[in-house]
């Protein structure tokens, strides 16, 4: 643009503009800034005026983005949520296998401990209750104590034999047993 203005004739208005006529560069280089600083200007002017829809424009875009990335994010966080749930699903469910087992494990043997210290379990005791029982009806077709009595006794018996922690000795053999029944056979 320099060379441009110089061909023009920039060297008639250097020497005016000085006054002296000094030299023609001078007076191409000072036109040449003053057109320079004139297009920076228009420019500034330009940006600013286009610089407001810019930024709208940007701003609008962001917003688009901000949105895309937001639904990948929570498309991901719940795909993330169900692997996680699916996976603690089956861990309870294993785990609460394991724990039956354990369970069942451990109540036999408790069992089998409780057996060999001789401390009768649940179902011996319902059989003794059973046989109990059924001796009472044979002593009152006998002629004997009154039905009222057998079920206080079972219900005494209920009630101590879960307290009773300590062991016991073996049941003694049942040769009683057997000599009233004896005696039954030599009574009629």
């Amino acid at each position: 643009m320099v060379k441009k203005i110089q061909k023009k004739g920039g060297s008639a208005r250097a020497s005016a503009a000085n006054g002296t006529g000094a030299s023609p560069l001078a007076g191409a280089i000072k036109d040449s800034a003053q057109q320079i600083w004139l297009a920076g200007l228009g420019a500034f002017s330009k940006a600013q005026e286009e610089g407001g829809k810019a930024f709208e424009t940007l701003v609008k875009e962001g917003m688009s983005i901000q949105r895309k990335t937001q639904t990948a994010a929570e498309e991901r966080i719940s795909e993330a949520t169900s692997r996680v749930s699916s996976m603690a699903n089956e861990i309870q469910s294993k785990a609460a296998g394991q724990w039956d087992k354990l369970e069942s494990l451990f109540e036999e043997r408790v069992a089998k401990a409780l057996g060999k210290l001789g401390v009768p379990s649940a179902r011996d005791v319902e059989a003794l209750m059973e046989r109990i029982d059924a001796l009472n009806q044979q002593v009152l077709k006998l002629g004997g104590v009154g039905v009222s009595a057998g079920k206080p006794a079972r219900k005494a018996a209920a009630k101590s034999a879960p307290a009773k922690a300590a062991p016991r000795k073996a049941p003694a053999k049942r040769a009683p047993a057997r000599k009233a029944v004896a005696k039954k056979g030599s009574a009629t």
